[in-house]
């Protein structure tokens, strides 16, 4: 299923360590990378920790109603609870609420307000009534926790996959700056770093936040539990502005396709979902139950693969990127990557082909966003890898090109090799001198395609 997957259009697999165990996650792995020795194509690998997960405590017979308008507590003792209190065992919690704060039970379902409080308790006020069950989760839109992001169970997590070469570290429960920089340091370049917006707080620390990831996840499931609904689409618009505008990968995640879960067809409204996420200019957009849980997961692919086909040879969708301007860095490699997409549009190119060595200069290209396909040569598996998340970006692993001539031969055989250009087209071609130097992007060229006629095409994307 993996492999069918891989084939209907995925380039990026998440694993979620909020399920299943470390054998589990590393047979998965496994799996996925004798794929991509298969076919000759990277592909990333995506770990998501769980974060801290805020729960009620237990009741003595399970659950309990609360009815609309009601009092109730919640205190620190381990009893199991009633139809008066329950445990809610975080201090953390305790610590950052006031007379007035909401707490959300089960996403939301529930809807508290703190009347009185203090160290160890809350006193309560059932806005909006329901079922309290053992373990519910509880969410406090509204304030900032003095808790890291990182809980041992995610520590733990982290060493297995670095260990085991996942190629990007999604963080769950971002509050604040400090929770990325937390997280690059214990990743220490091994992989990189993709901070998950589900927290009011993120939003207010933005372009912080961007500007210390390497990617960022539009988490709406959760980020629409903690902020009315009608605030979730201005928020996902925002968060991609500002990722695009610092040409960091930005994915929009959550209930895409929800309904794909048991139906092998998507309602109309999730359509327009996907499409919105492409049309405002997100890297990739991203399934969750739907492919690991759900009843067609090969159909949910299939059809999100062809709605983001569809967009993209929509002439209003191209002309929308032809009037976007974002602003360049003062650098030669900006200047290079940014003449390379209008070159390739003047002369009919049929890719964009970049030399680089940290990955740097690729994702300037995909920000840049041009008419055609970008090919990334690279000698580090790594940062192909890590490059799947990017949009428009196919990337090959090869050596460094160490001569001009090679430069432009190995650019040329590749592009036909890989089926991103056919016998007489034109590809651009950037890379840096010395070739291999990271940051180092200082050339511009274009040339035409020669088909060897002994070698037929290795794949065709």
């Amino acid at each position: 299923m993996i492999e069918r997957l891989f084939l209907d259009g995925v380039n990026v697999f998440r694993l979620n360590f909020s399920h299943g165990d470390h054998d589990g996650h590393l047979a998965n792995i496994a799996r996925i990378r004798a794929i991509e020795a298969k076919y000759g194509i990277p592909i990333g690998v995506m770990m998501d920790l769980q974060g801290p997960k805020l729960r009620l405590g237990k009741f003595v017979y399970d659950k309990i109603d609360l009815p609309t308008g009601k009092t109730f507590r919640l205190d620190l003792d381990p009893a199991p609870g009633g139809e008066s209190r329950v445990c809610l065992p975080h201090p953390e919690i305790f610590a950052a609420m006031s007379v007035g704060t909401h707490l959300l039970v089960d996403d939301g379902k529930v809807r508290l307000r703190v009347d009185a409080c203090g160290p160890d308790f809350a006193e309560v006020t059932a806005l909006v009534g329901g079922t309290l069950s053992n373990r519910k989760g509880v969410n406090v839109p509204n304030a900032v926790l003095p808790i890291s992001a990182l809980t041992e169970k995610d520590r733990a997590d982290l060493a297995f996959g670095l260990e085991h070469g996942v190629d990007w570290v999604a963080m769950s429960f971002v509050q604040r700056p400090e929770d990325v920089i937390e997280g690059r340091k214990l990743i220490a370049g091994r992989a990189a770093l993709l901070a998950k917006l589900e927290k009011p707080s993120a939003l207010e620390y933005l372009d912080e936040i961007v500007s210390l990831c390497d990617g960022i996840m539009v988490a709406r499931g959760d980020l629409g539990v903690e902020i009315p609904p009608e605030d979730v689409p201005m928020a996902q618009r925002r968060i991609i502005r500002v990722c695009r505008k610092a040409g960091k990968p930005v994915i929009v995640a959550t209930q895409m396709l929800e309904s794909m879960i048991k139906s092998p067809t998507p309602t109309r409204a999730e359509a327009s979902d996907v499409a919105t996420a492409v049309y405002e200019g997100a890297d990739a957009v991203m399934l969750s139950a739907e492919t690991a849980a759900g009843d067609f997961p090969r159909e949910a692919v299939a059809i999100m693969d062809r709605i983001v086909r569809r967009v993209q040879d929509d002439p209003s969708f191209l002309q929308r990127r032809e009037q976007e301007s974002l602003d360049l860095q003062d650098s030669g490699a900006d200047a290079i990557t940014s003449a390379a997409k209008q070159v390739a549009k003047t002369i009919g190119a049929a890719a964009i082909v970049t030399y680089t060595s940290s990955g740097s200069t690729t994702l300037r290209a995909s920000r840049e966003r041009p008419t055609v396909p970008i090919l990334c040569l690279t000698a580090n598996v790594a940062v192909a890898r890590r490059l799947s998340l990017a949009w428009a970006v196919h990337s090959v692993t090869t050596e460094h090109a160490k001569s001009f001539s090679e430069m432009v031969e190995k650019a040329c055989h590749l592009a036909y090799s890989y089926g991103f250009a056919d016998d007489g087209e034109r590809v651009v071609i950037t890379a840096g001198v010395p070739f291999g130097t990271a940051g180092a992007t200082n050339i511009l060229r274009f040339a035409v395609v020669e088909a060897p006629r002994s070698m037929a095409r290795k794949v065709v994307i």
